[in-house]
């Protein structure tokens, strides 16, 4: 004969688990409900949750891309690339921070200006003999540096492209009597007018100086379409001037404003 007090163990155990099932599957149907109505809303309307921009740059973007085509490109700002640019042109920056935050802002473009080069498609086996598809940068790259503060650019397109030639154009500023700017000095691969060029300039205020390393670079062989400018500070004036003269030439910039720091090369190489 089954001890009493079992049996009513028994029953409340029975009981409770019954109950907590039952809780369960409440809870569950309740959770259901509210995901099918949460289905059935409305979705928000992003557009209002938007800041919105009321600032020069945004304003420069717009004027720059009014009177472009679609051969200019800018990094996207991010609060990473907002910061950098924001060192780079405080004055109380010190030289060695200077060129420690040039740098990291001279690799970013750099490997964007990398990613707008073509690349063809190819097949690898893996170490797990498994295979592959991917891509393969093709060859026939060359740098080209407006001295003296393109040169500041190389180091970030070798740390990228460890044996890639560059190139060198040497251009002194405007004569006060001509009005002009000369070609003092230039040397290039002899093969550059089959090459893809990254031509390196850190800033563009006017766009004089980058025009004439162009036609520099036309004179030996170099379609407009085969030249990348990398330019890490640019005015919509200079943009407007380079492209309107050479509108089949790429631009890629980190930044564009109504000012850029002129007085980056002093800067980075330490001669102020």
């Amino acid at each position: 004969m089954k001890d009493p007090d079992i049996i009513s163990d028994t029953r409340e155990l029975t009981n409770h688990c019954q109950q907590e099932k039952q809780d369960k599957q409440h809870n569950m149907e309740k959770e259901q409900k509210k995901i099918k109505q949460l289905a059935q809303q409305q979705p928000p309307n992003l557009n209002s949750l938007l800041i919105p921009i009321k600032n020069e740059i945004a304003k420069d973007l717009t004027d720059f891309r009014s009177y472009t085509n679609g051969n200019v490109n800018v990094l996207k700002c991010n609060n990473q690339i907002k910061e950098l640019h924001t060192v780079l042109r405080d004055r109380e920056t010190s030289h060695s921070d200077f060129k420690f935050y040039s740098d990291r802002l001279i690799r970013l473009l750099v490997e964007e200006g990398l990613n707008q080069l073509p690349y063809s498609s190819c097949d690898i086996t893996t170490p797990a003999n498994c295979t592959y598809h991917g891509v393969k940068y093709i060859k026939g790259v060359c740098g080209v540096s407006i001295m003296r503060s393109g040169e500041a650019m190389e180091k970030g397109l070798r740390e990228c492209c460890r044996s890639i030639r560059i190139g060198k154009i040497l251009i002194q500023s405007t004569d006060d009597e001509t009005k002009k700017s000369s070609v003092v000095y230039a040397k290039f691969p002899s093969d550059i007018n089959t090459r893809k060029i990254l031509l390196m300039y850190p800033i563009t205020t006017t766009g004089s100086t980058v025009n004439l390393a162009i036609s520099v670079l036309k004179e030996h062989g170099v379609f407009e379409h085969n030249i990348l400018l990398l330019c890490l500070f640019a005015t919509p004036n200079g943009l407007q001037s380079i492209n309107t003269q050479y509108p089949d030439v790429h631009i890629l910039a980190s930044e564009v404003y109504q000012t850029a720091p002129n007085d980056f090369g002093q800067r980075y190489f330490g001669t102020e």
